[in-house]
């Protein structure tokens, strides 16, 4: 088998805000990175992985103030802060910048002169909030509202989280200020705009052609952005603001979404400095004589609009590289529900490490983390019992089942017959390897553990135990079977090295050295020796679990009157409503009686296998379990929508008393619960709490 070609890849993580505490959301985003980078590096290929803090804005200044410290000062403490999380979830930077960098100022200067020689930058006069409170003019996310589009509450000052409609903060139905809970006042201030309709064609080939987007964030753009006139982007705030002033417009500072993803070129300059070598190796468009760099960027979907449409126009008109990926992940929820501090589930990186090994969420997001842009939920029961199940109770006990037989011998001087475990596992190598490269993790992590099931079945079945008992004409034997054994293990750790980097370190302790190459799967060890065997994890425990969840809970309860700390402030929340929409697109049925509704068997169901229907457009094909024995085909219109492989396991809602129904592609015996409707940009099932099983009913 001949060596991949070595490629260059530059990879990139959206810049923390220098506002806040690292927190498990932000960690499904770095973890991804990490793994995505350490097994590009376990390929043999170039891969540098940067970040930055993002450190500009009205936030900060305001934070700042209040404190009594210098903005600078504040960065430096949470930069510290930072990197003290991300070393503990071992999270590691090939450089980590900041927005506030000589570098970033200088190459924020590039990009806009070319924006300004190509005629992209126009200045107009336009109404912005104030706060009189604060002194200060109101970034977008420092205003909420109602929603002027849809009328959903609490809304953000730029976008709505629930129609995607994006406007100008002056356009809120009653808007207030998250920094002293004001009501805003309009007031007029000149402010500079990049034009994008000009890139609308590039825009447009680029999201469908490159390959860089996922297909469904590529049609999300074309249906709601790039279907109509582009509107200008405001680029620009006035004084006071923390940032950098536009060296050609004096009082103007640029908003912080033009210099954070800068900051990505930022970093590769500083770092490219350190090794000698220059930034435009990586970011100018690759010539005949040398490949172009990769660019991947990784970023949660909630920023998805600043880097599909505006950095790629910022990069065409500097004419530098574009990116290769953008790969954009989901959000977390915690037992199912948006993160809390008063149910003690807004868990801060730091409070994790406290109570819990790291390694234990790298893998649970692992195996969660398909490539796809599904959110993901972090059910503190199913992560205790995937963990148990597959580090400890799979992967581990090969190792603490065998290594302390070979201590004295070390391993047999030739391979033994293992039946061909360890060659089907080496074959396996380029599957996993494919599904890492593709950010399918999930899948990854199912034929590594795939892997551990054939090797413990090969324990199970040799019994070196009883070898050990039998005396010394079984020692020779005992010492092949755990040759066998420690060999599978080690090319399982080899495969899970990118996830688990502590335990490749110790598993090279114990036997064979460092990991240092994916080749290394390929190959069994032989008679080198075996050190003594010392714990390589542990359980996770419920009172573990329990006291990271009373450790994340506030000293005291928020007042009824006001929102939690972890949320902008509203003063209209309890006067606005949901958006009347998808009522008025499917108004409500007939009344029914109790005894129609208890005509419709509605149970609890798990889903087992789910796969695509090819001659179906929109159909997936579920298998799912109602408990016990109880099998159901379903036949689910939720395909685009939803990853097969992501659903299997995932709890339902199902019709089960539904007459089955013969279609084309076979008997569907049921349905699944699921909702849509007007606004919306997908079909999402219905889940039930954490705690439901299989087979009970909704009542």
């Amino acid at each position: 088998m001949n060596a991949p070609t070595r490629r260059r890849i530059l990879v990139t993580s959206a810049l923390p805000y220098a506002n806040g505490q690292i927190h498990l959301g932000h960690l499904v985003e770095y973890i991804q990175t990490d793994i995505f980078v350490r097994f590009q590096k376990l390929r043999g290929h170039e891969a540098v992985y940067l970040c930055a803090d993002d450190t500009h804005g009205t936030a900060i200044m305001i934070r700042a103030r209040a404190e009594g410290r210098s903005e600078r000062e504040l960065i430096a403490a949470m930069r510290e802060d930072h990197l003290a999380d991300f070393a503990g979830f071992r999270i590691e930077f090939d450089h980590y910048g900041s927005t506030d960098s000589d570098a970033n100022r200088r190459l924020c200067g590039e990009i806009w002169r070319s924006l300004r020689d190509k005629g992209l930058v126009v200045s107009r006069d336009v109404k912005q909030l104030f706060d009189p409170k604060a002194g200060v003019f109101l970034a977008d996310r420092f205003v909420r509202g109602t929603c002027p589009r849809c009328k959903a509450a609490d809304q953000y000052g730029d976008a709505c989280e629930k129609c995607n409609a994006t406007y100008s903060p002056a356009d809120l139905v009653d808007p207030v200020s998250t920094l002293s809970g004001a009501t805003p006042e309009i007031r007029s201030a000149e402010h500079l705009f990049v034009q994008l309709e000009p890139m609308q064609g590039f825009l447009r080939e680029w999201t469908k052609d490159s390959g860089a987007l996922d297909p469904r964030i590529s049609n999300y753009l074309t249906g709601h952005f790039l279907g109509e006139p582009l509107r200008d982007w405001d680029i620009s705030r006035p004084a006071p603001y923390f940032g950098f002033e536009i060296p050609d417009a004096p009082g103007h500072y640029w908003y912080v979404w033009f210099d954070a993803p800068v900051g990505y070129i930022a970093a590769t300059d500083e770092w490219s400095a350190a090794q000698g070598g220059s930034w435009k190796a990586w970011w100018h468009r690759g010539g005949t004589n040398e490949p172009a760099a990769e660019i991947h960027h990784f970023i949660g979907k909630d920023i998805t609009y600043f880097h599909t449409l505006f950095w790629p126009a910022m990069l065409e008109a500097a004419g530098l590289a574009l990116p290769t990926k953008v790969r954009i992940h989901g959000f977390l929820t915690v037992n199912g529900e948006k993160m809390s501090k008063s149910r003690g589930t807004f868990l801060l990186a730091r409070t994790y490490l406290d109570h819990l090994d790291p390694a234990c969420l790298r893998y649970y997001y692992a195996a969660k983390l398909s490539g796809d842009i599904d959110d993901i939920d972090l059910n503190l029961e199913d992560f205790a019992a995937k963990v148990n199940s597959d580090l400890v109770g799979k992967v581990v006990n090969l190792a603490s089942r065998t290594a302390r037989w070979l201590e004295g011998t070390g391993l047999s001087e030739t391979y033994p017959d293992d039946g061909g475990l360890f060659a089907q596992g080496a074959l396996d190598g380029a599957e996993i390897a494919a599904a890492y490269d593709d950010c399918d993790f999930a899948r990854a992590m199912r034929l590594v553990m795939a892997a551990a099931d054939r090797a413990n079945a090969y324990v199970d079945a040799e019994q070196p135990w009883k070898l050990a008992k039998a005396g010394p004409e079984s020692a020779e034997k005992l010492r092949e079977v755990a040759t066998v054994a420690l060999n599978l293990f080690r090319q399982i750790v080899v495969y899970l090295t990118p996830v688990l980097p502590d335990l490749a370190a110790e598993t090279g302790a114990l036997v064979g050295g460092p990991i240092l190459s994916w080749e290394e799967s390929r190959h069994p060890l032989t008679g080198v020796p075996v050190a003594p065997f010392k714990p390589l994890a542990r359980r996770v425990e419920a009172p573990q679990l329990e006291a990271l969840v009373a450790a994340s809970k506030p000293a005291t309860p928020p007042s009824p009157l006001s929102p939690p700390s972890n949320l902008p402030s509203s003063g209209n929340a309890s006067v606005t409503t949901d958006p009347a929409e998808p009522l008025a697109a499917e108004p409500l049925a007939p009344q029914c009686t109790i005894d129609d509704f208890a005509k419709v068997d509605l149970r609890v169901a798990r889903i087992l296998a789910a796969e695509e229907v090819p001659e179906a457009k929109k159909l997936l094909k579920l298998t799912v379990s109602l408990g016990g024995e109880e099998r159901r085909t379903v036949f689910a219109g939720i395909k685009g929508f939803h990853d097969p492989a992501a659903l299997e396991g995932r709890l339902v809602v199902v019709v089960a008393n539904l007459a089955p129904r013969q279609m084309k592609f076979g008997l569907s015996e049921g349905m699944v619960v699921a909702a849509s409707g007007a606004g919306a940009t997908g079909v999402y099932l219905l889940s039930p709490d954490s705690g439901a099983l299989p087979g009970m009913r909704l009542h």
